[in-house]
């Protein structure tokens, strides 16, 4: 378990930090992770809003970190709406927006892809917290990493395509149902490299499936291919991190026998000519 804390630890080298989780219960219509998810202009307006009331007032604080409750997994579950310096509006003003937010770099690259658990739920409709105490009140964990907003669930093996980066967030973080789906069928998959548009084809017949496969690629990023370890040993590592795409041809069933997807492998090698014109050397 990777603690909230530790994941943002950097953080308070900044300055004083408040966490603010907005939730549904009061927002029915329009709520809070439909508006981050969606990029709408009242997610930001959410997190500016200024009322005299501790939990809706960053006070002395001079960032925030923004949350929005993840309500398809339950009550407990947040996801990542971004870091952001706090400016106050003067004159000060209350029960209106009263605050200016401006994005930080840091950890941008996990808004709408970080999702956060906690022990109990928040309790209030909008909830700031100070850094310091959300660990020891709520003690949150880093319960998953989606590669992307648009795939925070697995959607169906027809419309699998990831780039090498989102396989590896899959594979370091396990995302629970990415690796449900794939390692439960054995299949023909197809990579491609887009920066000259060779393509290889190849098979999955272990007993974890494609997950077993597709593991191998991103912890190893050659998968013990020999003609993919002679790209790597000649273009290094970013090659492939930036210019392989994963997708999958066809699944079956995990006891399918070895010798029929091998010969479903051949037949798809014979359509693109993989052998002569890509990566199937």
């Amino acid at each position: 378990m990777i603690k909230f804390d530790d994941f943002f630890k950097e953080i308070t080298a900044k300055g004083k930090v408040k966490v603010k989780f907005n939730m549904n219960a009061g927002n029915k219509n329009y709520p809070a992770l439909d508006l981050l998810l969606s990029d709408d202009l009242r997610w930001m307006e959410m997190n500016c809003w200024k009322s005299k009331q501790a939990n809706n007032n960053y006070s002395d604080a001079e960032y925030v970190l923004a949350f929005a409750q993840y309500y398809t997994y339950g009550s407990n579950y947040y996801m990542f709406g971004g870091l952001y310096k706090i400016e106050k509006i003067i004159p000060e003003v209350y029960d209106q927006i009263g605050y200016r937010l401006t994005l930080q770099n840091e950890f941008k690259e996990y808004i709408k892809r970080l999702i956060i658990k906690l022990d109990r739920p928040v309790g209030r409709d909008i909830y700031n917290k100070p850094f310091e105490n959300v660990q020891r009140d709520f003690n949150p964990e880093i319960y998953e990493l989606t590669p992307s907003a648009r795939l925070s669930n697995f959607n169906g093996y027809n419309n699998v395509l990831l780039s090498h980066k989102d396989l590896q967030i899959i594979a370091k973080y396990e995302a629970p149902e990415w690796k449900n789906a794939l390692e439960n069928v054995k299949g023909i998959y197809i990579i491609t490299d887009i920066s000259n548009g060779k393509i290889y084809i190849g098979s999955a017949t272990g007993k974890s499936g494609i997950w077993q496969r597709w593991y191998s690629y991103a912890k190893g990023l050659s998968g013990d291919n020999k003609d993919f370890a002679n790209i790597l040993k000649k273009h290094g590592e970013d090659y492939i991190k930036n210019n392989f795409t994963y997708a999958i041809l066809e699944i079956f069933d995990i006891k399918t026998k070895d010798d029929y997807i091998i010969r479903r492998e051949h037949y798809w090698m014979k359509v693109f000519q993989t052998i002569k014109f890509g990566m199937n050397n």
